[in-house]
């Protein structure tokens, strides 16, 4: 089945153009089944890049999504159109007043690391987020600072600031083979990295949290959340081809100005030299994850979708 996304969304054509499966309200009500509700919740500056990494990943399981993307309410984007937001996007508050649930929220990472928690200026609406997730959403998935701030929230682990970014592709370890998130993982794989700060992962196992994925050179890369129903990943999977060499041009860009050292993305560009494309290694693992959370929670979530949120979670045993 395909991805449900309104068609005069910009994910729609470009989707469409690679060969996933979307289709349009009209279509979609037309099929006698309850599609599984995926929320975005997009903190990223770059809206529409971010909704179409997203959407091509969700998009690609056999199940029909419907795909809704969230805003924080009072905060205002300086890099996508108004129209753009109006059009397409809900503030949170509204999304909460409806009462309405969703079978998985992703939440995004954001670019202010370096600040902490509590500094962040919606970090008390996002903190009703994460509260809201336990009665109206089955599944969260936290992507890098997102996954960062609700394991923060949830178990006080601690953020720490890095001497210097970590940036490039680099290889993580497979520490759950037996996991239904990681089913047909490689033992070991490259993920796009790119931050500022970590989390570790002895504060993490001491919280009583399971490592799903670690990397020896940049440190834990996906943790589960079994109580709160969660999964962090704390990397950029949904990346495309050339993201990091996007960041990378940001960042010579901005050290004209600030005279910062800008390091090259680590294993990325071919035998480092940014006038090479760099080649995608990382996309078979990033549909596996994404298409393997997609279908533990359609394996879960009840089919009634108002009996989300209440205490049995395992909707195939009743435990």
């Amino acid at each position: 089945m395909p991805i449900r996304l309104p068609t005069s969304l910009p994910a729609f054509s470009i989707l469409k153009d690679e060969g996933v499966m979307v289709m349009g309200r009209r279509a979609a009500d037309k099929q006698d089944i309850r599609p599984l509700r995926i929320g975005l919740l997009n903190l990223m500056p770059k809206k529409i890049q971010t909704e179409t990494q997203f959407a091509r990943l969700i998009g690609a399981t056999p199940l029909q999504v419907e795909f809704s993307l969230i805003r924080m309410s009072d905060h205002e984007t300086r890099n996508t159109a108004p129209e753009h937001m109006e059009e397409f996007y809900r503030p949170f508050r509204e999304v909460a007043a409806t009462g309405e649930k969703f079978d998985g929220l992703i939440i995004t990472g954001a670019p202010i690391e370096h600040l902490p928690f509590d500094e962040v200026t919606y970090w008390p609406e996002l903190t009703r987020v994460f509260d809201w997730t336990q009665s109206h959403v089955h599944s969260t998935f936290g992507v890098c600072w997102g996954g960062m701030a609700m394991i923060h929230y949830f178990h006080g682990v601690k953020k720490h600031l890095l001497p210097q970014k970590l940036f490039g592709c680099y290889r993580h370890q497979n520490l759950a083979p037996d996991s239904p998130y990681l089913r047909g993982f490689s033992d070991d794989f490259v993920m796009p990295v790119s931050r500022w700060t970590e989390m570790r992962r002895d504060e993490i196992e001491a919280a009583g949290l399971p490592v799903l994925l670690h990397s020896e050179d940049v440190g834990t890369g996906l943790v589960e959340d079994p109580d709160h129903r969660a999964l962090y990943v704390f990397n950029h999977l949904e990346y495309d081809s050339g993201t990091l060499n996007e960041e990378y041009q940001r960042d010579l860009a901005g050290a004209q100005v600030d005279g910062a050292d800008i390091q090259l993305p680590v294993n990325y560009f071919p035998d480092d030299d940014p006038t090479r494309r760099p080649p995608n290694r990382w996309r078979s693992q990033a549909h596996l994850l994404y298409g393997n959370w997609i279908s533990e929670v359609y394996l879960t979530t009840p089919f009634e979708i108002a009996r989300i949120g209440e205490a049995s979670t395992d909707w195939r045993t009743g435990a």
